[in-house]
């Protein structure tokens, strides 16, 4: 079967053999993709002049009503979505729940969210500027809703999660969506995007897919669109610097490379809750999505007298993760999604053990459960060890897209600070301790380079949400080499899909946009 793709309110089929989306337990091929024939541009264009004016004819409440049909649809159909997610994706009921339930939770929680905007159609913010001596002429900010297209060209660990995050906001600003999700696991997203549509939820044009190579998809868009993209920094890097997107200062949001940090403060040691729960959170983050997450703990920072016991301590419990085939109730790790994912990974582990030591896994000729090794995308959860701080490279800037982490030892809270901001930029770092001098210290010198930090003690853990899980409600981004961008958090992502502008006249005009808007305030209650 190949997918097709649906673009100018058709189904379309690309032409050629395209490209084949395989099992990666079995190497069974499952379905092809191709993207060769479509037009890109009339897509475009197609969404622009059609889904979009019909989306922003509705306030935001109509917008977050079918945000809320969607999310009824999904779970409804939920079970054929985890049965795509096995088959293509090689992922366990838990994996699956982390992209599917939480693709379902996040259009919730806009849909939510949006009917506190009312029938409003744009946004007011602040108020009015006198520009004159006398109030016949004043000024007043408004956030309008672009009139282009959001474009997403999407990675392929969140094929569920990864489309509704973004589309979800930019739906309920009124813009349309066209995603390109990642080839090697295309077939849920393109699947879930063809239930929305033949549901007929939201009006024609509003949501397209292309599957397949982007092609020239850059060469087309325009100066009201806005691009995101989640990948590597390398792909991310020219993108920034595509000629049409420079050329038209095209809005581009990113989120790239992340190698994001596990710190254990000078009070977690064994015994400890704080070490405990870092340790069970650790182990979580290596093994759900088999480490394939944007997010997931890449470095553990450790006080150099208590790194060898939590070396021991992860170590212990990684023995007790079954892997393979997640087809057998008693797995716990799947595999990478691809032969490719798996050749990439073991790469990166043979540069980290350049300067690290094993502290368990990292065998290549391992035997998963139910599954032949060569036909597999298997990755034993790996487990490192680098005393060598900051004179460390690979460490600090190899991300290994899997089930790896390495611990590093520090001297004291100077060095662990280091050792985080070393990381260049992260999506994430999270923090145990109840120790308020080093909390104190500490955040505040990690929090620039970071878009969340979360902070686990004895009295949140059992409440918190995790490292690795991102909330609709915060936001979910980071600086530098994690790309520099900004989504969720709420209602602020709505500002990614809106344009200040100023308009300047008299009381009448302004009280007549006025009446149509609703205050932008919201977007930070």
């Amino acid at each position: 079967m190949k997918l097709a793709n649906y673009v100018y309110g058709e189904w379309v089929e690309g032409v050629g053999e395209g490209t084949a989306l395989r099992d990666p337990v079995t190497g069974e091929q499952l379905v092809t993709v191709s993207s060769d024939g479509i037009d890109v541009r009339r897509a475009l264009d197609f969404a622009r002049r059609t889904g979009g004016p019909a989306l922003r004819a509705q306030g935001y409440e109509a917008r977050a009503a079918m945000l809320d049909a969607i999310a009824k649809l999904l779970a409804a159909n939920r079970a054929e979505y985890f049965d795509i997610a096995l088959r293509n994706s090689g992922a366990t009921e838990a994996d699956c729940g982390f992209d599917v339930d939480g693709a379902i939770f996040t259009l919730k929680t806009y849909a939510r969210a949006g009917k506190t905007l009312g029938a409003a159609r744009h946004l007011k913010e602040g108020g009015r500027a006198p520009l004159a001596k006398t109030d016949a002429f004043q000024g007043q900010h408004f956030l309008m809703p672009l009139t282009g297209v959001a474009v997403f060209i999407n990675a392929f660990n969140f094929p569920a999660w990864g489309l509704w995050e973004k589309a979800a906001p930019a739906l309920l600003a009124g813009v349309p969506v066209l995603v390109k999700p990642a080839t090697p696991t295309a077939w849920l997203t393109q699947r879930m995007v063809e239930d929305v549509v033949r549901a007929g939820i939201l009006p024609a044009g509003a949501l397209s897919i292309v599957c397949g190579s982007a092609r020239d998809l850059l060469d087309h868009v325009e100066e009201c669109d806005v691009v995101s993209f989640t990948g590597s920094a390398d792909t991310a890097a020219r993108m920034r610097t595509h000629p049409n997107v420079v050329a038209r200062s095209v809005r581009v949001n990113i989120e790239a490379d992340s190698v994001n940090s596990a710190i254990l403060g000078p009070d977690a040691r064994p015994g400890a809750p704080e070490f405990d729960l870092a340790v069970k959170e650790i182990v979580r983050e290596m093994t759900i999505k088999a480490g394939q997450k944007c997010t997931a703990i890449r470095r553990v920072l450790a006080p150099a007298g208590v790194a060898r016991s939590l070396a021991d301590a992860v170590a212990s419990k990684l023995a007790g993760c079954k892997v393979g085939n997640p087809r057998n109730e008693a797995v716990r790790v799947g595999p990478l999604v691809s032969k490719a994912q798996q050749a990439a990974a073991f790469e990166g582990i043979a540069k980290l053990r350049e300067e690290c030591d094993t502290v368990f896994g990292g065998d290549p000729a391992f035997e998963p459960v139910d599954a032949h090794g060569e036909d597999s995308a298997f990755v034993q959860p790996t487990l490192l060890y680098c005393d060598k701080g900051l004179d460390a490279r690979f460490v600090h800037d190899v991300e290994v897209f899997g089930p790896v982490a390495t611990i590093l030892p520090y001297a004291d809270t100077a060095d662990a600070i280091a050792l985080a901001r070393r990381g260049r930029g992260s999506l994430v770092a999270s923090v145990y301790s109840g120790d308020a001098g080093f909390l104190g210290e500490l955040v505040p010198g990690i929090a620039d380079l970071h878009g969340r930090v979360m902070v686990v003690d004895a009295a949140v853990g059992s409440q918190h949400t995790g490292h690795g899980n991102v909330m609709p409600n915060c936001l979910h981004g980071g600086p530098g080499r994690a790309g520099g961008g900004e989504e969720l958090g709420g209602l602020r992502a709505l500002a990614m899909y809106h344009r200040r502008v100023v308009v300047q006249g008299g009381p009448a005009l302004l009280d007549a946009l006025s009446r149509d808007a609703a205050d932008a305030a919201l977007l930070d209650a």
